[in-house]
């Protein structure tokens, strides 16, 4: 008589229940060992380690590599995948229709700083509740590998071809414009990835995350500025990140002048440590003058360079009510006709 096989061990669960499965999506088409790959992988394992419910999660995005990873992470969230550059908008106007949703966009380097920076410009200046991650590998690589409004002065393409452009930088761009939450890191540094991604989730407004992605088909050569290779021998850590949720307990001695704790809008905080750098991450000055001295040094300046939980979203200037838009009754949203009468008066 045969024994019985054993039953399979319970899978690990997170604080709401759900393992990490109910956080994939489907299996990636992208190249092997596409940076891309690894931002996804990331945002897996954030959401389900903060235990965020994936049905309450929007994902939008464009046209291009970077476009297809939302189908690679949180199959049970909402998505819509739209016109080359038009990310933005389509994120603005779902947000602005049920602001209880979490909105996380997805833009490359193509769509964010090219064909889309009018729009990426407005989502900035509107301060939209938004994570926007920019997958950033200097290069179309969904049109063989052109230079992208990225890619740095005297960088090189697979072929030999020299760039003689200045490069836009998103997260100079993103300071400049108002965004609260503005962060640069390396799809292959797993820790300082991680902290950055679960600070923006915690955030409330827009985050904007500039990850250097290499491609590993078109700009991972020697002369790319976007390589594996490049990033590992130039990646200068501007400081070393911890996210505390507000589940845990958030109680730490700090020496002075070592760290700093930044409280979040759900109670989270973000602990950062000063990397040998005197530099203050809630000046937007500071930022902008650190990413300054990093170029003239041909170092990539990654951490987060600025933060700020003070500045009121694009939802609370229009004072919209915390539920969706569709569910109100004709009463909260109709004018009454005294209302529209006095709007005719004033246009006769």
């Amino acid at each position: 008589m045969s024994t019985p096989a054993a039953p399979p061990p319970p899978r690990k669960t997170n604080r709401i229940g759900l393992d990490v499965l109910s956080y994939k999506g489907s299996k990636t088409t992208l190249c092997a060992g596409c940076g891309h790959n690894s931002i996804s992988e990331r945002v897996i394992e954030c959401f389900y380690e903060l235990g965020v419910e994936p049905w309450h999660v929007a994902k939008f995005s464009g046209i291009g590599c970077s476009s297809k990873s939302p189908a690679y992470f949180l199959g049970m969230a909402h998505a819509f995948n739209g016109v080359h550059g038009r990310m933005p908008a389509l994120a603005t106007g779902a947000l602005l229709a049920n602001s209880t949703l979490l909105g996380l966009g997805v833009a490359g380097d193509g769509d964010a700083a090219s064909i889309g920076l009018g729009q990426f410009m407005h989502m900035v200046r509107r301060n939209v509740p938004l994570i926007c991650i920019i997958e950033d590998n200097g290069v179309y690589g969904l049109t063989k590998g052109q230079f992208s409004a990225t890619a740095d002065l005297g960088s090189t393409q697979k072929g030999g071809a020299v760039n003689d452009l200045p490069p836009f930088d998103c997260c100079a761009l993103a300071l400049e414009w108002g965004a609260t939450f503005v962060a640069r890191s390396f799809s292959g540094d797993k820790k300082q990835l991680q902290a950055i991604l679960k600070t923006a989730i915690s955030h409330r407004g827009l985050s904007v995350i500039d990850v250097v992605s290499p491609c590993v088909t078109f700009n991972d050569h020697v002369g790319s500025t976007k390589s594996y290779a490049y990033m590992k021998e130039h990646d200068l850590a501007l400081n070393e990140l911890d996210y505390v949720p507000a589940y845990e307990d958030i109680a730490v001695e700090i020496a002075e002048g070592e760290a700093m704790d930044v409280p979040l809008h759900d109670g989270s905080h973000l602990r950062i440590r000063k990397l040998g750098h005197d530099f203050d991450p809630t000046s937007r000055l500071a930022a902008l003058a650190a990413i300054e001295e990093a170029e003239t040094k041909a170092e990539v300046l990654t951490g987060v360079l600025y933060v700020n939980t003070g500045k009121p979203t694009f939802l609370d200037l229009l004072n919209l009510p915390p539920e969706p838009i569709a569910t109100l009754p004709e009463s909260r949203v109709r004018p009454s006709r005294a209302v529209l009468e006095e709007v005719m008066e004033e246009l006769r």
